[in-house]
């Protein structure tokens, strides 16, 4: 019978499972907040005030209801707009 070995991958599998599941996920919220900060400043700098409080309100709406194409929509219509104004 042939010997399975496991690959890295299955391995680091693993061990994220063995580890507090309650550390992950304070790990990975606090990642995600603060990847959340990092693009709303970068709406700040990027777009005008309307647009970015649009943007910020279309994101927010998009987490809250678990809708990512709400504010793929906005930024669509920001590029559709700008691309009109060319």
């Amino acid at each position: 019978m042939r010997k399975r070995t496991r690959s890295i991958l299955e391995e680091l599998n693993n061990i994220h499972r063995k580890d507090n599941s309650n550390e992950f996920i304070q790990t990975t919220g606090t990642n995600i907040i603060e990847s959340a900060i990092n693009l709303l400043g970068k709406i700040y700098d990027t777009y005008p005030q309307d647009q970015a409080l649009d943007l910020e309100r279309r994101f927010l709406n998009s987490i809250r209801n678990s809708n990512p194409r709400k504010f793929s929509t906005g930024v669509e219509k920001i590029k559709e707009s700008q691309k009109n104004d060319s």
